[in-house]
């Protein structure tokens, strides 16, 4: 039987666990650690962000996570709107929001949807991450 967060229930410490690491996610991503971000995946983790090829397994993720930092990409925040769970799976939606720090110093806003699929192996880790924007693609 699956479970939502938006009822109260026996599993409400999977829920808080999920929301706990996802602000981790966007803590160790604000801060440049990149090795943190990748280190919430699972080995063989999927990472879909905006704009990017698929990074496939920690490395690619710490990688990807890195380039969009360095790119200016920072104060990422997530906010899981929908955690829904069986056994030792998780499905956790909401919306995203960052800005991207231009070479000129402004900033340009995005915000968007993402999923995050989770697993139980020990402790709690992606295995697969996507979020796309809610804005018009800027030609």
């Amino acid at each position: 039987m699956y479970r939502s967060s938006s009822v109260p229930n026996r599993f409400q410490d999977v829920e808080t666990m999920i929301r706990g690491l996802t602000q981790d996610l966007c803590m160790a991503f604000n801060t440049g650690n990149y090795d943190q971000v990748a280190a919430l995946f699972s080995p063989d983790g999927v990472s879909m962000v905006p704009n990017r090829p698929m990074a496939e397994g920690t490395k690619a993720i710490e990688q990807t996570s890195r380039k969009l930092g360095e790119e200016g990409l920072e104060d990422l925040r997530f906010e899981t709107e929908r955690i829904t769970h069986s056994g030792d799976i998780a499905v956790e939606t909401g919306r995203y929001s960052v800005v991207r720090r231009q070479s000129n110093g402004t900033v340009l806003a995005d915000r968007g949807k993402y999923v995050h699929t989770w697993r139980r192996l020990g402790a709690w880790l992606i295995m697969v991450e996507c979020w796309n924007s809610d804005l018009p693609a800027v030609r």
